[in-house]
């Protein structure tokens, strides 16, 4: 897993005479692994560019409720269907790990999706009733790698 960190700040001239104000923001995402060169190239971009567009949205008191663009980690404009988990009566695999677990929670929160509407995707009534390759397939599916 690669981890980038985008940051932009910006110092303005305040009011008052020899002052200023600074707006920044700092971003970290994890990148999945086997990007090619122009597709980290492109990750990189749009993420400093999210960046970028939040300090200046910011500075001049223009409050977006989303960004312009799709920002590097978001795959999904709105909750698309993620594969369909495997039934209990197909030899069912063993629970998936809190640390799976969450690392599919960021991933599906980042494409609009709840706790509650993977459980209910999963048709489980906890989190920690996903087996293993289920919360893969679905983690795979939110970080794009999916076929």
């Amino acid at each position: 897993m690669l981890k980038i960190n985008a940051s932009y700040s910006k110092k303005v001239p305040a009011e008052a005479e020899y002052s200023s104000q600074s707006y920044h923001c700092s971003i970290e995402a994890e990148l999945p692994d086997g990007l090619s060169h122009e597709q980290l190239q492109e990750r990189i971009h749009a993420t400093f560019a999210t960046v970028r567009e939040a300090v200046e949205a910011e500075l001049h008191g223009q409050a977006t409720q989303a960004p312009p663009h799709t920002p590097p980690f978001q795959q999904f404009a709105s909750p698309a269907a993620p594969p369909q988990p495997r039934s209990q009566g197909q030899g069912s695999n063993a629970p998936a790990s809190s640390r799976q677990i969450n690392y599919l929670l960021n991933l599906a929160k980042r494409s609009g999706w709840s706790a509650q509407d993977i459980a209910s995707h999963c048709q489980v009534s906890r989190l920690e009733d996903i087996d293993k390759r289920t919360c893969s397939q679905l983690i795979e599916h939110f970080s794009g790698r999916a076929a």
